[in-house]
């Protein structure tokens, strides 16, 4: 293969979690067994230091219709309040008809704060499902995927273009970006949103890796990117969100100049040499040594005759659960809110979800798969813990912790 960002052709494997299953397709009671396997790989490019997946599944496969719902998640739609509060204050204010463009858009969370700011919106958004929700709720959605001829098609510029959360999703990273910057007025600003490579090496996040999920940026590599379809980086800043995410603002290259935060943020990287292939060799020793201790934690709680359920059905769950080879042999179900996964098993793992509103009884221990969203998870379950309820985060960031 060659580097989806740079072309380049020398690419080394940096992680193998073995194969698995495409990690968002929840399974009906007839489909258990029969969903086909992937290679999950991530490989390094030596020319431009992107860590990247080496194997595609395509896109219509991924995209063409799922379960995710943004707006499930409190603590989410929270953080897409702020940056459309945040986007409004700083480009939006004094400019007539202010139009947003929503990227992979999704149920319409993100842009129904740009609406409550007097924001006209778009979404594209080519999952089935999410689409008809989003345009149920009053956010206009185009149902396609989003790419340099979509853009055209659209025949309109937009003050600022928006991508939480999907810009490592990319299929066609390069026929998107070049839409993005035909879909941008002179002035427009890009608010790029994503999971920071950095941040998921540190705390050792490796479960956010999965086939949706094709690179894997750090600024150095975004950047490269931008600047190859004539965009550039002028501010970012690390959120909280999703264990580590930067919340990076692009325009058409030369108009302004990276702000002090945003070199800040290049000097760190590079000083913690985040973009070399060693950095991702011992992160992928520690991730075989996490295995271990997550099994013996989960076994000695079923020794001691404890009973086990999932927190959350995330798609990043079922990486973890699948690379540490668990099933319902140590976890007795998956609890979710989102009411589209209702009935459903896990890929892979087979572990059947269940709606937290649905449970007859409280397990012994929360093995909690959606731990990005950890004080929410302990806000709600104060009884619990007061009950004596465990509840285990394999993976524990430290700005997830305040309100541990």
């Amino acid at each position: 293969m060659i580097c989806r960002v740079c072309d380049g052709t020398e690419l080394d494997l940096a992680l193998d979690l073995g194969m698995h299953p495409w990690c968002n397709h929840f399974l009906s009671p007839e489909e258990v067994g029969t969903e086909p396997r992937y290679p999950l790989r991530l490989v390094h490019c030596r020319r431009c230091g992107l860590a990247q997946l080496d194997h595609t599944v395509s896109k219509e496969t991924m995209f063409g219709d799922h379960t995710y719902l943004s707006g499930v998640t409190v603590s989410l739609s929270r953080h897409f309040a702020q940056v459309a509060e945040e986007v409004d204050a700083r480009f939006g204010r004094g400019t007539p008809h202010k139009a947003v463009l929503d990227i992979g858009s999704n149920d319409g969370t993100q842009l129904t704060h740009f609406q409550r700011l007097g924001w006209d919106v778009l979404g594209v958004e080519p999952s089935k499902t999410t689409a008809a929700i989003a345009c149920e709720r009053g956010v206009p959605t185009v149902r396609e995927f989003f790419n340099a001829e979509t853009a055209r098609r659209l025949e309109r510029k937009f003050n600022v273009v928006n991508a939480a959360g999907v810009f490592f999703h990319l299929e066609e990273l390069h026929s998107v970006t070049e839409g993005i910057r035909n879909a941008l007025a002179d002035d427009g600003v890009f608010v790029v949103q994503f999971l920071y490579m950095q941040s998921i090496v540190e705390n050792l996040a490796f479960d956010q890796i999965y086939h949706e999920h094709l690179l894997y940026y750090n600024l150095a590599t975004i950047e490269r990117l931008l600047t190859r379809h004539g965009l550039s980086m002028f501010d970012a800043y690390l959120a909280p969100i999703h264990g580590g995410s930067i919340i990076g603002f692009a325009t058409h290259r030369g108009r302004l100049a990276p702000s002090a935060r945003l070199q800040s943020l290049r000097a760190v990287e590079y000083a913690r040499n985040s973009n070399a292939l060693a950095t991702y060799q011992d992160f992928a020793r520690r991730v075989a040594s996490m295995r271990e201790r997550n099994l013996d934690f989960l076994d000695s709680r079923k020794r001691a005759g404890k009973t086990i359920f999932g927190m959350g059905a995330p798609v990043k769950g079922n990486t973890l659960l699948n690379y540490f080879g668990v099933g319902r042999e140590r976890i007795d179900c998956l609890v979710e809110k989102n009411p589209l996964r209702r009935g459903l098993f896990s890929p892979g793992s087979h572990i059947p979800i269940v709606l937290e509103h649905e449970l007859e009884r409280a397990p012994d221990v929360y093995y909690v798969l959606a731990w990005n969203f950890k004080d929410e998870i302990l806000a709600n379950h104060r009884d619990s813990l007061q009950r004596g309820v465990e509840f285990h985060f394999p993976v524990d960031p430290p700005g997830e912790r305040r309100a541990a």
